[in-house]
């Protein structure tokens, strides 16, 4: 008897999961890139928040001094968040733009939400009409901003653009760039599906009274994250602006992978915590059904060996319909957005995904986390 009730929870989480890839997969069937790329009449304000960022400070200045965006139209605000090493000196030595700016921020201003609160210091010293954030250690193509821009009409509230690991050649860095594309390409997926959930503050944008209509951070600045799914998903729920995805190649941002395992977990495990905080409940039980079809397969094998042979079935079949579903989902995502994407290494990084996932989301519910050198609260 238990074990026939063990099996129909493994199957229930299997159809659930299954169901939750397929929408995935008919959203990125769903997406289309806009037929009319006029850029918007709106000045824009690019917001960079920047802690030791020494390594890539100077690169990432030089590719937005070299965008092909009206430079009347847009500024660069960078957002020192008491870096230790000499980003900030750099960067001041290369600016020698009008269109760039360097704040520093007070000791005293929101101090537990790190990252969000140099987004927001950023806004109050900006004057765009509509709001892009990125990170330092991101290159972008000379047509980046103008084709982020090219998303926006007068239903759109909030843009979600691509981003994907630069390319290199060690394995562990191969692997988190397939990896890495998969989430992207999920939160591509939702979007389309008109469920949007994941973003990555890396690339996105938003118009100014959007971000005011839905008071911005205010109800999360206690939290170190959330500057950029948390805001996504309260112009879903509080608005009746769009949500699009950017599927224009242009607009792509690269970052370094992670160079360690101990960053990777850091990054993975802040990024699960924010799951926690999410104000759609329907939402928290489809996190929590997906994390309890990935905990069955760990656990399917186990009561294998120890006493049906049934739960090798349901073990099979779980195996089977998720990597088929999500090799679609990467198959499709590299068909329209990450052309050189490489599948090569698709059956090690499903195999390797299932503990890191557990894992770090149970790591996430609990204890603080590590972020630019600074143990911060969830």
């Amino acid at each position: 008897m238990t074990d026939l009730i063990l099996c129909t929870i493994f199957i229930l989480h299997l159809i659930f999961y299954a169901l939750f890839l397929y929408s995935v997969l008919r959203g990125l069937n769903s997406l289309e890139i806009p037929n009319d790329n006029r850029l918007p009449d709106e000045f824009v304000s690019v917001i960079i928040p920047f802690r030791n960022e020494s390594e890539n400070i100077i690169e990432n200045v030089k590719g937005l001094l070299n965008q092909d965006y009206p430079e009347e139209n847009f500024e660069v605000i960078y957002v020192n968040d008491n870096s230790t090493d000499d980003s900030l000196k750099k960067l001041n030595e290369v600016r020698d733009n009008n269109n760039i700016k360097v704040l520093s921020l007070p000791g005293d201003y929101s101090s537990n939400a790190h990252k969000k609160r140099a987004i927001r210091y950023g806004i109050e010293n900006s004057h765009g009409k509509i709001i892009v954030t990125t990170d330092a250690d991101c290159v972008h193509s000379s047509n980046w901003l103008s084709s982020l821009m090219g998303n926006f009409n007068n239903e759109t509230g909030f843009v979600s653009g691509p981003v994907e690991f630069i390319e290199e050649k060690k394995f562990f860095s191969r692997i988190q760039k397939l990896e890495f594309a998969g989430l992207v390409i999920t939160g591509a997926g939702l979007i389309g599906a008109g469920r949007p959930t994941i973003c990555n503050a890396a690339n996105i944008a938003y118009k100014r009274k959007v971000y005011e209509e839905v008071n911005g951070f205010y109800d999360h600045m206690d939290l170190s994250s959330g500057d950029d799914e948390l805001l996504m998903q309260k112009i879903v729920r509080d608005t009746k602006y769009k949500v699009r995805f950017s599927l224009n190649k242009n607009s792509i941002v690269r970052t370094k992978s992670n160079s360690s395992i101990s960053q990777f977990y850091q990054q993975r495990k802040r990024w699960a915590s924010k799951g926690l905080f999410y104000r759609n409940f329907r939402l928290i039980l489809t996190l929590i059904l997906i994390y309890l079809f990935y905990l069955g397969l760990i656990l399917q094998p186990f009561l294998f060996t120890i006493n049906s042979t049934v739960f090798a079935v349901t073990f099979g079949l779980s195996v089977i319909v998720k990597f088929l579903l999500e090799f679609l989902i990467l198959r499709k995502g590299r068909q329209i957005l990450f052309n050189d994407l490489s599948l090569n290494l698709f059956l090690v990084a499903e195999i390797l995904q299932v503990p890191y996932i557990i894992i770090t989301g149970f790591a996430g519910m609990f204890g603080n986390l590590v972020w630019k050198e600074r143990e911060i609260k969830r």
